[in-house]
């Protein structure tokens, strides 16, 4: 009864005032002097609340509302705080505000709990600014070495590790951690970033798991000629050979029962000139299936694809990310489930369409996800919209199942 859907809500628009773009959206890109600000913010409620702040190598930023029993492993909740280039104000930003409500409330109500809780924001979840996405997530899990993304670079040619960097210098004040450990337990809330919650009228979606995901770059290697007078039988053009490369991906990746998800969401090409034929063109390719096997089997074919297709240009095709499909604790779930019911709200078990952070937690710790309806099932866009209602039975839900695993032995 401690959580307040005003004062969540209050913490989110002003959160959201972060980056405000046109449209009530958000651009806060991960490590930006943006980011650095929310992180502050955070800071400036989580503080007088006694909560302890730590960080790790990867700016992965934890509060720590201690246990009677700091020697056992604690509970993990939250998600992240960097958004979309054109993004909304709810995702991943509420999950850590969702968690941050929910363990405020358990102190204002008085109870102590067993294990410590700690609220955690993950380091560049998006990837909008610097590809792949889940880098904390995934150093903290293991999943990848922490340096492995030091020389990735924005479109402004700004490299990870020494944004990270510039950002770690920033926070000195803050105590800082190892990188990574064992927490008890893991539970992400999110937004459902779908339309299934809303069109069944139910509060509450018990996440069963993520598809998996495989991400490429493709550059296709031509040669720049005056668009006026070098005959079509002759040109290495670039973005022709890409054009064909997308139309054999695109047989490829054909599924009649439309489960299968392939998305070109990024294009790049060189010179950029209205009458030069393009003698580079650069392209992403984000594939996704809920089936290992059809992941991998796809995911395989995509190279032999794209060097099929080339007419007259060389093609490299790089991986840059590969998570095959997660699935989450029956011991999350289960205690998602009961504390719905507890609040009598209508929940269901679904899937997630789209990757989180807490597919890397799943080898680690037992993992879950908290969903509450998203407006049209509308995320990454200025509309994203979930109300301060629903907002607040989100956190009433993940409290309960906070106070459940926390209290555990």
């Amino acid at each position: 009864m401690r959580v307040s859907e005003q004062r969540q809500w209050d913490r989110l628009m002003q959160m959201a005032r972060l980056g405000a773009i046109q449209g009530e959206g958000v651009n806060r890109a991960a490590l930006s002097d943006l980011d650095h600000q929310a992180r502050r913010l955070l800071l400036s409620w989580a503080l007088p609340l006694g909560l302890a702040p730590s960080v790790d190598a990867l700016g992965n930023l934890f509060l720590r509302h201690e246990g009677t029993d700091p020697g056992l492993p604690a509970v993990l909740a939250g998600s992240h705080m960097d958004s979309q280039p054109k993004g909304g104000r709810f995702d991943g930003i509420w999950g850590v505000l969702a968690a941050l409500e929910a363990v405020q409330a358990i102190r204002e109500a008085g109870l102590a709990t067993r294990r410590a809780i700690e609220i955690v924001a993950w380091t560049n979840e998006e990837g909008g600014r610097f590809a792949p996405g889940c880098m904390g997530s995934m150093a903290f899990s293991g999943f990848r070495p922490p340096g492995s993304w030091d020389e990735v670079k924005d479109r402004d040619g700004l490299r990870f590790g020494a944004e990270l960097a510039r950002l770690l210098a920033a926070e000195a004040d803050i105590p800082r951690r190892p990188l990574g450990f064992t927490p008890y337990a893991y539970v992400e809330p999110h937004i459902e970033q779908g339309p299934l919650l809303e069109a069944e009228g139910l509060d509450i979606g018990i996440v069963t798991g993520i598809q998996g995901s495989r991400w490429f770059l493709v550059e296709i290697a031509g040669k720049t000629d005056h668009a006026g007078t070098a005959p079509l039988a002759l040109r290495q053009d670039a973005v022709q050979d890409m054009v064909r490369a997308i139309a054999a991906l695109n047989a490829l990746t054909a599924d009649p029962q439309d489960v299968l998800r392939f998305t070109v969401g990024r294009v790049e090409v060189f010179p950029n000139s209205s009458n030069t034929v393009a003698d580079l063109a650069r392209f992403s390719i984000d594939l996704r299936h809920p089936d290992a096997a059809v992941l991998t089997a796809r995911g395989d074919a995509v190279v032999a694809t794209i060097q099929g297709a080339m007419a007259r240009c060389r093609a490299t095709v790089t991986e840059t990310f590969n998570a095959l499909p997660a699935r989450f604790a029956p011991l999350v779930q289960e205690a998602i489930a009961a504390a719905a019911q507890a609040e009598g709200l209508q929940a269901r078990p679904m899937p997630s369409g789209a990757f989180h952070d807490a597919q890397f937690l799943v080898p680690v710790c037992p993992t879950g996800m908290i969903f509450i309806p998203s407006r049209a099932g509308i995320s990454h866009h200025p509309a994203e919209y979930s109300s301060p209602a629903q907002t607040a039975r989100g956190a009433q839900v993940l409290a309960r199942v906070l106070l459940d695993l926390a209290g555990r032995a």
